[in-house]
């Protein structure tokens, strides 16, 4: 059940992406790290359309996170590449390259081989305060870091950037979804007492506001790379370090190991660098354009 729900949330996300991509690319330059980028953003329909998209697959990382192991769940949200190359490819009725297919392949090929070498167990262990200050300052010192390394540059560094910062927030926020389900026992209601649900919406919020920014700052093949390779690195360690996750290194483990992430990663650098990615636009002069949606964000049926 938790590969079922995590492969629908890597689905779900990559519609998110699209659409949310779609509702920050023509804000003013101006709007990088401030709200406005978020007020423009809530003006437009198709970027509203992705946040209901944003509410199902954190639904879907939930009660998978619930059932499954941060170490599993994590990795497995990098399949949202491929699904954006398929649903792309479907969009614009074009067959994907040979690299396209390629990369999907790799990318697939080295989460399997990786969850298969690893088989992480534990995860059982709860988390004190200790180790969640731990963590969060950790998290903390990383994002602000790759914020402030944001400001300058290009804007395919920038958006790199912002979104290995995004990437590290949304691990540490699964994280926090992880032990909220983990609170709804023996009253659903028990869970509104802790902290985490609080520090879960907080960091949520942060991790979209800096997603929007990383989609905003420069080419989303940057953003979305960065995203899908720091993310589940950054999950693992913190399902290791905090939640108590084994990772079996035993053997020929770790060889195999370091051989399927770099599959998973170069799979999905890959699929990132795809030009149906590279080219999410809604303009109308743009060199591919999304039939349904006008440079407004209004949505008309497909012709």
């Amino acid at each position: 059940m938790v590969y079922v729900l995590a492969i629908a949330g890597a689905l779900s996300n990559a519609l998110t992406t699209i659409l949310q991509r779609m509702g920050v690319e023509d804000a003013p330059a101006g709007d990088s790290l401030h709200f406005r980028l978020i007020a423009y953003a809530a003006r437009r329909k198709v970027w509203l359309l992705g946040c209901v998209g944003l509410v199902a697959g954190f639904l879907l990382q939930a009660f998978a996170l619930h059932v499954g192991r941060l170490t599993i769940v994590q990795p497995i949200l990098t399949l949202e590449l491929p699904f954006l190359v398929a649903i792309l490819a479907f969009w614009f009725r074009k067959h994907p390259s040979w690299k396209e297919w390629t990369g999907a392949i790799v990318a697939t090929a080295g989460l399997a081989l990786f969850l298969a070498a690893a088989v992480p167990t534990g995860g059982d262990l709860v988390p004190g305060l200790r180790g969640w200050g731990i963590a969060a300052f950790a998290v903390i010192l990383g994002t602000a870091i790759l914020v402030l390394l944001a400001q300058f540059g290009t804007p395919t560094w920038r958006a790199a950037t912002f979104g290995a910062a995004a990437a590290i927030m949304f691990a540490f926020t699964a994280a926090l979804i992880k032990q909220v389900t983990a609170d709804f026992h023996p009253m659903w209601y028990s869970f509104l007492t802790q902290w985490h649900p609080y520090a879960m919406a907080v960091t949520g919020l942060v991790a979209v506001f800096l997603a929007q920014n990383s989609f905003h700052a420069g080419p989303i093949t940057a953003s979305q790379a960065a995203l899908v390779i720091v993310d589940p690195l950054a999950s693992i360690a913190i399902g290791v370090g905090l939640f108590g996750d084994t990772i079996h290194t035993a053997g020929s483990r770790t060889p195999l190991e370091i051989v399927a992430l770099i599959g998973l990663f170069a799979g999905a650098f890959v699929l990132a660098r795809s030009p149906l990615i590279a080219h999410i636009k809604s303009e109308s002069d743009g060199p591919l354009v999304l039939p349904t949606v006008e440079r407004s964000g209004t949505l008309e049926p497909r012709a």
